[in-house]
């Protein structure tokens, strides 16, 4: 039997209009456009990728970007009334049919998906990887990874698959800005869980954002006059559209101030210590 979806080495048996291909022990040929040929003759053996068109076997010495059993990022190059074609990087594309898809799907976009062979013995591609996607990753916490998006749940967050393989998510309240399915990501990991699955974030840990957040902070009390109407119990929102940073990455940031004594408490605010005056009134001269 002919490995469909994968490369195997056939014996050249004919060669013209169209090449037949064969390897020992099966009856049936496997054809090759004749325009693949360069210098190869009878009986040589040739790589090639097997798909199938229509219900016709076919080879190629083109390197397929997806083959049988994995999973790879494709283009989605039309979609028809029975589902979407993903380019391969073969002369046919690859079907994705509508009950394979977790999402309305964009011609041009890229997905991740895993190339299976249907009950109709042809190649065909689902976007459904949770379960095919394994929890015995090498990673650890605060490790950089990158992957793919393959779902996306409102109020829930988004599912990554790391390398393509590994199963991770991002909480909602992690994302910042917007993500889009398919979107290729590089995030640190936030946790390891129990049952070995990964939970990311795009930040870095917090101790290493307080300074930079601070800093954030200090310039915009130097450019109000020393205060800001905002304190530990301003609105979250409020605080994201100011500092552009979370309200508990605010609370860190404020509190390593105060404890440097470069900032305190006043009335519904902050300002500016005659420590931390006294320090910028020194880089100014």
């Amino acid at each position: 039997m002919y490995k469909l979806g994968q490369r195997e080495k056939l014996r050249i048996e004919r060669i013209n209009t169209e090449v037949l291909l064969k390897k020992e022990n099966e009856k049936n040929f496997v054809k090759m456009n004749v325009e693949e040929i360069t210098d190869e003759k009878v009986g040589d053996f040739v790589d090639v990728f097997i798909y199938n068109d229509n219900k016709t076997l076919m080879a190629t010495k083109k390197q397929s970007k997806i083959e049988l059993g994995k999973m790879a990022r494709l283009e989605v190059k039309d979609i028809s009334r029975i589902g979407a074609f993903l380019d391969c990087g073969l002369s046919k594309e690859i079907l994705l049919p509508f009950k394979e898809q977790t999402s309305k799907l964009v011609k041009g976009q890229k997905y991740l998906v895993y190339l299976y062979i249907d009950k109709s013995n042809r190649l065909a591609l689902t976007m459904r990887i949770r379960n095919l996607l394994s929890t015995n990753s090498p990673y650890k916490k605060d490790d950089w990874v990158e992957g793919t998006i393959y779902n996306i749940v409102d109020g829930l967050g988004a599912f990554v698959a790391v390398d393509n393989k590994y199963e991770a998510m991002i909480n909602e309240s992690e994302i910042l800005g917007v993500i889009d399915l398919g979107e290729e990501v590089k995030c640190r990991v936030k946790e390891v869980r129990d049952d070995g699955r990964l939970n990311l974030s795009f930040s870095q840990p917090a101790y290493k954002h307080i300074s930079d957040d601070a800093d954030v902070i200090m310039e915009e009390l130097k450019n109000s006059d020393g205060f800001i109407n905002f304190n530990d119990k301003t609105d979250a929102n409020r605080i994201k559209s100011a500092f552009n940073m979370s309200k508990s990455s605010f609370k860190r940031a404020i509190g390593r101030l105060l404890k440097e004594n470069m900032v305190q408490f006043y009335k519904d605010g902050i300002k500016l210590t005659n420590k931390a005056r006294l320090n910028n009134d020194r880089k100014k001269r």
